[in-house]
């Protein structure tokens, strides 16, 4: 099972690596085009990240679910984490909206929107991290 909690740290921490970059590919994005300079390889990029921290998404909710079969399905702070990962995946699909709409023209918030918006997932991981290391209940 340690094979897999090493599998299952190293595909959150990418999945992790692309919530954080998404938004600020957003900010460029935006903010270049309001300068008018040339934003066609922000939305390549921006594109890249998506499926694959979509992909880095599904190992670590594979492994995950693999971890619970394992050592089972207890305590409060294990309803905690999953609540909060719940709202990460949810945060995660808020990201395709926006990508969506960037990849239409249409993306309408400001960068210091998406400035704001960057910082909503560290507000989920941080607990979620206390929850796994400390397991407080």
């Amino acid at each position: 099972m340690l094979w897999i909690k090493a599998f299952h740290i190293l595909a959150m921490t990418s999945w992790m690596a692309g919530i954080f970059y998404l938004p600020r590919i957003f900010v460029h994005y935006v903010e270049g085009r309001e300068a008018g300079e040339d934003v066609a390889r922000l939305e390549i990029m921006a594109g890249k990240l998506y499926g694959f921290m979509s992909l880095m998404a599904v190992f670590t909710l594979g492994l995950g679910a693999w971890l619970w079969l394992g050592y089972g399905f207890s305590g409060g702070w294990l309803h905690a984490k999953l609540l909060l990962v719940v709202l990460l995946i949810g945060y995660h699909y808020w990201c395709k909206v926006y990508l969506n709409k960037l990849r239409k023209g249409i993306l309408d918030r400001s960068g210091r929107y998406f400035r704001l918006f960057n910082e909503l997932p560290l507000i989920i991981f941080i607990p979620i991290l206390i929850m796994v290391v400390v397991k407080p209940f």
